[in-house]
C-alpha cells in the first residue's frame, strides 16, 4: 500500500500523538492535526488528504457533523475514532459517509488494517462514480448524435451514414467533440422547431373557432 497523506482530528493531544506515531511508523504522512471539527474541515479543504481520522466527541463541531460536511464536499474518506460502539452511533456514522470506525483505545493492530480497508473502499467508490459518469456521458452523447443526425436527415436529405460523416467532418474542422457539434446542430434548429410548433398550434386554434 502506498503512503497516505492523513489529517487527524481529536481533542485529546495524547490520542493524536499516539495515532500519529502509529501512522508514521507505517510510512504514512500526517499533514495536519486539529482539536475540533471546524478546524478539521478547514484543514481537509486546504490539504486535500488521502484520509481523515475524526474523533466523534469534539468541541465546536463534532466528528459526525464534520464527517457529513467532508463527505458532502467529496474532500476525503473518513475513518471515525470513537469511545462508543452503540448501534445508533454506527448508523449515524454510515449516514455521514464514514467508511470505517475504530473504538478507543486505538491499537496499532486495529488501526493499520482499517486504514487500508477505508482507503480501498474509497478507491472502489471513486472508480464506480467515474464509471457512472462515463456511462452517463456516453448515453448523452449517443442521444445527441441520434437527434442531430435526424435533423440533418430531415433538413438536408442526407442518409444516416452521410449525416454521421457530416458531424464527424464538422468535429474535425472545428476541433471540437462530436457531442459538441451535435448539440450545436440541435440548438441551431430548436428555435425554428419551436416557432413552427407555435405557428401550427395557432393555426389549429383559429380553425377550431
Amino acid at each position: 500500500m502506498k503512503p497516505l497523506r492523513v489529517v487527524i482530528a481529536d481533542d485529546e493531544p495524547i490520542t493524536r500523538m499516539d495515532v500519529r506515531e502509529m501512522l508514521q511508523e507505517a510510512g504514512h504522512l500526517v499533514v495536519a492535526e486539529a482539536g475540533d471539527g471546524e478546524t478539521a474541515i478547514c484543514l481537509v479543504r486546504s490539504h486535500r488528504p488521502d484520509l481523515v481520522l475524526l474523533d466523534v466527541k469534539m468541541p465546536v463541531i463534532d466528528g459526525l457533523a464534520a464527517a457529513r460536511q467532508i463527505h458532502r464536499e467529496r474532500l476525503a474518506p473518513v475513518l471515525l475514532l470513537t469511545a462508543y460502539s452503540q448501534v445508533e452511533m454506527i448508523e449515524q456514522a454510515k449516514e455521514s459517509g464514514v467508511l470505517g470506525y475504530l473504538v478507543k483505545p486505538i491499537r496499532e493492530s486495529d488501526l493499520l488494517p482499517m486504514v487500508e480497508v477505508v482507503a480501498a473502499r474509497h478507491r472502489e467508490f471513486t472508480d464506480l462514480e467515474r464509471e457512472v459518469r462515463e456511462l452517463k456521458d456516453t448515453l448523452e452523447t449517443r442521444k445527441a448524435l441520434d437527434r442531430a443526425k435526424g435533423i440533418l436527415m430531415e433538413t438536408q436529405g442526407l442518409s444516416e451514414a452521410a449525416a454521421y460523416r457530416r458531424i464527424q467532418q464538422l468535429s474535425m474542422e472545428n476541433r471540437s467533440t462530436m457531442r459538441q457539434v451535435a448539440e450545436g446542430i440541435i440548438a441551431a434548429f430548436q428555435p425554428t422547431a419551436a416557432r413552427e410548433a407555435r405557428a401550427g398550434g395557432a393555426g389549429r386554434q383559429k380553425a377550431s373557432q
